[in-house]
Protein backbone atom coordinates (compact mmCIF):
# COMPACT_ATOMS: atom_id res chain seq x y z
CA UNK A 1 0.00 0.00 0.00
CA UNK A 2 1.24 3.34 -1.25
CA UNK A 3 1.63 5.67 1.78
CA UNK A 4 2.76 8.68 -0.24
CA UNK A 5 4.60 11.29 2.53
CA UNK A 6 2.36 10.39 5.56
CA UNK A 7 3.79 7.21 6.62
CA UNK A 8 3.11 8.15 10.36
CA UNK A 9 0.02 10.65 9.96
CA UNK A 10 -2.44 12.20 12.77
CA UNK A 11 -5.65 11.58 13.78
CA UNK A 12 -8.47 12.82 12.22
CA UNK A 13 -11.44 15.20 13.14
CA UNK A 14 -14.90 14.09 12.27
CA UNK A 15 -16.77 16.80 11.95
CA UNK A 16 -20.30 15.24 12.21
CA UNK A 17 -23.12 17.97 12.60
CA UNK A 18 -20.84 20.11 14.43
CA UNK A 19 -22.11 23.16 12.51
CA UNK A 20 -25.49 22.06 13.39
CA UNK A 21 -25.04 21.07 17.59
CA UNK A 22 -29.24 21.35 18.32
CA UNK A 23 -29.05 17.77 16.25
CA UNK A 24 -26.58 16.03 18.86
CA UNK A 25 -29.03 14.80 21.54
CA UNK A 26 -31.84 13.84 18.67
CA UNK A 27 -28.69 11.82 16.97
CA UNK A 28 -27.49 10.43 20.53
CA UNK A 29 -30.95 9.02 20.78
CA UNK A 30 -31.41 7.49 17.25
CA UNK A 31 -28.62 5.90 17.42
CA UNK A 32 -28.99 4.61 21.13
CA UNK A 33 -32.58 3.36 20.39
CA UNK A 34 -31.57 1.35 16.80
CA UNK A 35 -28.23 0.02 17.78
CA UNK A 36 -30.03 -1.46 20.90
CA UNK A 37 -32.76 -2.74 18.78
CA UNK A 38 -29.75 -4.18 16.54
CA UNK A 39 -27.96 -5.98 18.69
CA UNK A 40 -31.49 -7.39 20.61
CA UNK A 41 -32.43 -8.31 17.47
CA UNK A 42 -29.85 -10.36 15.66
CA UNK A 43 -28.27 -11.66 18.39
CA UNK A 44 -32.05 -13.56 19.03
CA UNK A 45 -32.29 -14.53 15.70
CA UNK A 46 -28.72 -16.25 15.86
CA UNK A 47 -29.31 -18.21 19.35
CA UNK A 48 -32.28 -19.13 18.05
CA UNK A 49 -31.06 -20.29 14.04
CA UNK A 50 -28.58 -21.98 16.64
CA UNK A 51 -30.51 -24.13 18.96
CA UNK A 52 -33.76 -25.09 17.40
CA UNK A 53 -32.84 -27.71 15.04
CA UNK A 54 -35.98 -27.09 12.65
CA UNK A 55 -34.07 -23.98 11.75
CA UNK A 56 -31.28 -25.80 10.45
CA UNK A 57 -32.04 -24.79 6.92
CA UNK A 58 -30.30 -22.83 3.60
CA UNK A 59 -32.49 -20.11 4.12
CA UNK A 60 -31.87 -19.84 8.02
CA UNK A 61 -28.09 -20.25 7.70
CA UNK A 62 -28.32 -17.31 5.27
CA UNK A 63 -30.20 -15.32 8.18
CA UNK A 64 -27.54 -16.40 10.39
CA UNK A 65 -24.90 -15.15 8.51
CA UNK A 66 -26.85 -11.44 7.82
CA UNK A 67 -27.29 -11.04 11.50
CA UNK A 68 -23.60 -12.02 12.36
CA UNK A 69 -22.62 -9.63 9.41
CA UNK A 70 -25.17 -6.51 11.01
CA UNK A 71 -24.16 -6.55 14.31
CA UNK A 72 -20.53 -6.05 13.21
CA UNK A 73 -21.50 -3.98 10.64
CA UNK A 74 -23.08 -1.41 13.19
CA UNK A 75 -20.53 -2.23 16.11
CA UNK A 76 -17.74 -0.98 13.84
CA UNK A 77 -19.07 2.75 13.74
CA UNK A 78 -22.00 3.19 16.06
CA UNK A 79 -19.74 2.44 19.62
CA UNK A 80 -17.90 4.99 18.80
CA UNK A 81 -20.13 7.98 16.97
CA UNK A 82 -21.85 7.51 20.79
CA UNK A 83 -18.38 7.61 22.46
CA UNK A 84 -17.89 11.09 21.37
CA UNK A 85 -20.99 12.36 21.61
CA UNK A 86 -21.22 11.62 25.00
CA UNK A 87 -17.49 13.03 25.77
CA UNK A 88 -18.25 16.06 23.42
CA UNK A 89 -15.20 14.82 21.48
CA UNK A 90 -14.49 14.33 17.49
CA UNK A 91 -11.55 12.97 16.74
CA UNK A 92 -10.18 9.58 15.70
CA UNK A 93 -6.95 7.99 15.66
CA UNK A 94 -5.60 7.15 12.09
CA UNK A 95 -4.91 3.75 12.75
CA UNK A 96 -9.06 2.96 13.98
CA UNK A 97 -9.82 5.00 10.76
CA UNK A 98 -8.03 2.81 8.50
CA UNK A 99 -9.78 0.00 10.70
CA UNK A 100 -13.43 1.40 10.42
CA UNK A 101 -12.74 2.10 6.87
CA UNK A 102 -11.77 -1.52 5.88
CA UNK A 103 -14.06 -3.04 8.43
CA UNK A 104 -17.36 -0.88 7.70
CA UNK A 105 -16.42 -0.89 3.73
CA UNK A 106 -16.05 -5.08 4.18
CA UNK A 107 -19.13 -5.80 5.78
CA UNK A 108 -21.05 -3.72 3.52
CA UNK A 109 -19.86 -5.46 0.25
CA UNK A 110 -20.61 -8.87 2.19
CA UNK A 111 -24.22 -7.93 2.79
CA UNK A 112 -24.68 -6.56 -0.52
CA UNK A 113 -23.73 -10.29 -2.33
CA UNK A 114 -25.61 -12.07 0.94
CA UNK A 115 -28.94 -10.34 -0.10
CA UNK A 116 -28.23 -11.87 -3.89
CA UNK A 117 -27.95 -14.85 -2.04
CA UNK A 118 -30.73 -14.76 0.01
CA UNK A 119 -32.97 -13.95 -2.75
CA UNK A 120 -31.63 -16.70 -4.87
CA UNK A 121 -32.45 -19.03 -1.94
CA UNK A 122 -36.25 -17.96 -2.13
CA UNK A 123 -36.17 -18.32 -6.14
CA UNK A 124 -35.39 -21.84 -5.72
CA UNK A 125 -37.51 -22.41 -2.83
CA UNK A 126 -41.10 -20.76 -4.83
CA UNK A 127 -40.05 -21.52 -8.47
CA UNK A 128 -38.10 -24.55 -8.30
CA UNK A 129 -39.70 -26.24 -5.08
CA UNK A 130 -38.80 -30.12 -6.15
CA UNK A 131 -35.45 -29.18 -7.17
CA UNK A 132 -34.59 -27.02 -3.81
CA UNK A 133 -32.93 -29.87 -1.96
CA UNK A 134 -30.37 -30.90 -4.80
CA UNK A 135 -29.53 -27.02 -5.24
CA UNK A 136 -29.43 -26.02 -2.41
CA UNK A 137 -27.30 -27.99 -0.30
CA UNK A 138 -25.07 -27.40 2.88
CA UNK A 139 -21.59 -27.40 0.57
CA UNK A 140 -23.34 -25.09 -1.97
CA UNK A 141 -24.65 -22.95 0.61
CA UNK A 142 -21.47 -22.96 1.98
CA UNK A 143 -19.60 -22.05 -0.61
CA UNK A 144 -22.13 -19.01 -1.79
CA UNK A 145 -21.62 -17.65 2.10
CA UNK A 146 -18.07 -18.06 1.85
CA UNK A 147 -17.95 -16.52 -1.39
CA UNK A 148 -19.82 -13.00 0.05
CA UNK A 149 -16.82 -12.90 2.59
CA UNK A 150 -14.41 -13.07 0.65
CA UNK A 151 -15.43 -11.12 -2.13
CA UNK A 152 -16.43 -8.58 0.54
CA UNK A 153 -13.05 -8.06 1.99
CA UNK A 154 -11.06 -8.26 -1.22
CA UNK A 155 -13.14 -5.56 -2.43
CA UNK A 156 -12.48 -3.90 0.74
CA UNK A 157 -8.85 -3.73 0.69
CA UNK A 158 -8.97 -2.25 -3.13
CA UNK A 159 -10.66 0.23 -2.60
CA UNK A 160 -9.06 1.09 0.94
CA UNK A 161 -5.61 1.06 -0.54
CA UNK A 162 -6.84 3.20 -3.10
CA UNK A 163 -8.47 5.48 -1.14
CA UNK A 164 -5.28 6.00 1.27
CA UNK A 165 -2.91 6.42 -1.36
CA UNK A 166 -4.20 10.10 -2.23
CA UNK A 167 -2.13 12.46 -0.63
CA UNK A 168 -4.30 14.55 1.81
CA UNK A 169 -1.41 17.48 2.41
CA UNK A 170 -2.33 18.06 6.18
CA UNK A 171 -6.10 18.14 5.65
CA UNK A 172 -7.89 16.37 8.98
CA UNK A 173 -10.98 17.01 8.92
CA UNK A 174 -13.58 14.15 7.80
CA UNK A 175 -16.97 15.73 7.29
CA UNK A 176 -18.97 12.85 8.31
CA UNK A 177 -19.46 10.88 11.35
CA UNK A 178 -17.13 8.11 10.81
CA UNK A 179 -14.58 7.35 8.18
CA UNK A 180 -15.93 6.33 4.31
CA UNK A 181 -14.64 6.53 1.05
CA UNK A 182 -16.46 9.66 -0.02
CA UNK A 183 -15.63 11.95 2.83
CA UNK A 184 -11.96 10.90 2.69
CA UNK A 185 -11.75 11.72 -0.72
CA UNK A 186 -12.61 14.97 -0.03
CA UNK A 187 -9.43 15.63 1.93
CA UNK A 188 -7.01 14.77 -0.81
CA UNK A 189 -5.30 18.04 -2.23
CA UNK A 190 -4.33 15.83 -5.57
CA UNK A 191 -7.10 15.35 -8.64
CA UNK A 192 -8.91 12.21 -7.53
CA UNK A 193 -10.94 11.67 -10.91
CA UNK A 194 -8.54 8.43 -12.19
CA UNK A 195 -9.30 7.04 -8.33
CA UNK A 196 -13.23 7.97 -8.68
CA UNK A 197 -13.23 5.69 -11.86
CA UNK A 198 -11.42 3.07 -10.83
CA UNK A 199 -13.87 3.49 -7.39
CA UNK A 200 -16.95 3.43 -9.09
CA UNK A 201 -16.08 0.24 -11.37
CA UNK A 202 -15.96 -1.78 -8.09
CA UNK A 203 -18.87 -0.23 -6.80
CA UNK A 204 -20.67 -1.00 -10.07
CA UNK A 205 -19.74 -4.66 -9.68
CA UNK A 206 -20.35 -4.62 -5.98
CA UNK A 207 -23.58 -2.33 -6.33
CA UNK A 208 -25.69 -2.49 -9.58
CA UNK A 209 -25.36 -6.21 -10.62
CA UNK A 210 -26.19 -7.47 -7.30
CA UNK A 211 -29.17 -5.26 -7.16
CA UNK A 212 -29.63 -6.40 -10.47
CA UNK A 213 -29.74 -9.68 -9.85
CA UNK A 214 -32.21 -9.12 -6.77
CA UNK A 215 -34.55 -7.38 -9.21
CA UNK A 216 -34.77 -10.44 -11.79
CA UNK A 217 -34.80 -13.42 -8.63
CA UNK A 218 -37.68 -10.81 -7.26
CA UNK A 219 -39.46 -10.71 -10.57
CA UNK A 220 -39.93 -14.62 -11.31
CA UNK A 221 -40.85 -15.04 -7.22
CA UNK A 222 -44.05 -11.92 -8.07
CA UNK A 223 -44.37 -14.43 -11.66
CA UNK A 224 -45.20 -17.78 -9.31
CA UNK A 225 -47.06 -15.90 -6.52
CA UNK A 226 -49.63 -15.08 -9.08
CA UNK A 227 -50.10 -18.45 -10.75
CA UNK A 228 -51.31 -19.25 -6.52
CA UNK A 229 -55.20 -19.63 -6.32
CA UNK A 230 -55.56 -18.44 -2.63
CA UNK A 231 -56.17 -14.69 -2.60
CA UNK A 232 -54.56 -15.42 1.51
CA UNK A 233 -51.74 -17.22 0.15
CA UNK A 234 -51.01 -14.12 -2.25
CA UNK A 235 -51.59 -11.53 -0.12
CA UNK A 236 -48.85 -12.91 2.27
CA UNK A 237 -46.48 -14.16 -0.45
CA UNK A 238 -46.44 -10.20 -1.85
CA UNK A 239 -46.94 -9.04 2.01
CA UNK A 240 -43.39 -10.99 2.81
CA UNK A 241 -41.91 -9.86 -0.54
CA UNK A 242 -42.59 -6.29 -0.93
CA UNK A 243 -41.03 -6.22 3.00
CA UNK A 244 -37.86 -7.53 1.49
CA UNK A 245 -37.98 -5.06 -1.12
CA UNK A 246 -38.56 -2.06 1.08
CA UNK A 247 -35.33 -2.72 3.25
CA UNK A 248 -33.35 -3.53 -0.01
CA UNK A 249 -34.51 -0.91 -1.70
CA UNK A 250 -33.45 1.67 1.52
CA UNK A 251 -29.70 -0.01 1.24
CA UNK A 252 -28.95 -0.32 -1.94
CA UNK A 253 -30.60 3.26 -3.08
CA UNK A 254 -28.84 4.90 -0.02
CA UNK A 255 -25.70 2.85 -1.25
CA UNK A 256 -25.88 3.57 -4.60
CA UNK A 257 -26.53 7.55 -3.95
CA UNK A 258 -22.93 8.04 -2.04
CA UNK A 259 -20.82 5.57 -3.99
CA UNK A 260 -21.97 5.86 -7.96
CA UNK A 261 -21.21 9.58 -8.39
CA UNK A 262 -18.63 11.64 -7.61
CA UNK A 263 -17.68 12.74 -3.74
CA UNK A 264 -17.67 16.44 -4.93
CA UNK A 265 -21.17 16.32 -5.72
CA UNK A 266 -22.35 14.94 -2.72
CA UNK A 267 -24.58 17.33 -0.69
CA UNK A 268 -22.37 17.57 2.63
CA UNK A 269 -25.48 16.96 4.81
CA UNK A 270 -27.84 14.81 2.52
CA UNK A 271 -24.56 12.64 2.24
CA UNK A 272 -24.44 12.57 5.98
CA UNK A 273 -28.25 11.76 6.86
CA UNK A 274 -28.47 8.80 3.74
CA UNK A 275 -25.29 6.97 5.29
CA UNK A 276 -27.05 6.46 8.33
CA UNK A 277 -29.98 4.50 6.54
CA UNK A 278 -26.97 1.74 4.83
CA UNK A 279 -25.22 2.22 8.04
CA UNK A 280 -27.78 2.08 10.64
CA UNK A 281 -31.27 1.41 10.03
CA UNK A 282 -30.98 -1.20 7.36
CA UNK A 283 -29.28 -3.40 10.10
CA UNK A 284 -31.99 -2.62 12.68
CA UNK A 285 -35.11 -3.66 10.16
CA UNK A 286 -33.79 -6.55 8.71
CA UNK A 287 -34.72 -8.61 12.07
CA UNK A 288 -37.62 -7.31 12.01
CA UNK A 289 -38.29 -8.21 7.85
CA UNK A 290 -36.97 -11.57 8.23
CA UNK A 291 -37.83 -12.52 11.58
CA UNK A 292 -40.14 -11.38 13.51
CA UNK A 293 -42.91 -11.26 10.17
CA UNK A 294 -41.49 -14.81 9.81
CA UNK A 295 -44.45 -17.49 11.61
CA UNK A 296 -41.90 -20.09 11.69
CA UNK A 297 -39.05 -17.83 13.06
CA UNK A 298 -41.85 -16.68 15.53
CA UNK A 299 -42.45 -20.03 16.63
CA UNK A 300 -38.64 -20.90 16.99
CA UNK A 301 -38.52 -18.35 19.25
CA UNK A 302 -41.40 -19.44 21.33
CA UNK A 303 -40.17 -23.15 21.95
CA UNK A 304 -36.50 -22.23 22.82
CA UNK A 305 -37.81 -19.45 24.75
CA UNK A 306 -39.95 -21.97 26.60
CA UNK A 307 -37.13 -24.93 26.71
CA UNK A 308 -34.74 -22.17 28.75
CA UNK A 309 -37.18 -20.74 31.05
CA UNK A 310 -39.52 -23.46 31.43
CA UNK A 311 -37.17 -26.69 30.95
CA UNK A 312 -39.01 -30.03 31.98
CA UNK A 313 -38.60 -31.56 35.37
Amino acid sequence: MHWTNESFPKGFILLGFSERPWLQTPLLVILLLSYTFTIFGNVSIMIVCLLDPKLHTPMYFFLTNLSILDLCYTTTTVPHMLANICHNKNTISYGGCVAQLIIFLALGATECLLLVVMSFDRFVAICRPLHYVVIMNPAFCLRMATFSWLTGFSNSLLQSSLTLSMPRCGHREVDHFFCEVPALLKLSCADTKPIEAELFFFSVLILLIPVSLILISYGFIAQAVLKIRSAEGRRKAFGTCGSHMIVVSLFYGTAIYMYLQPPSSTSKDWGKMVSLFYGIITPMLNPLIYSLRNKDMKDAFKRVMSRIFFCKK
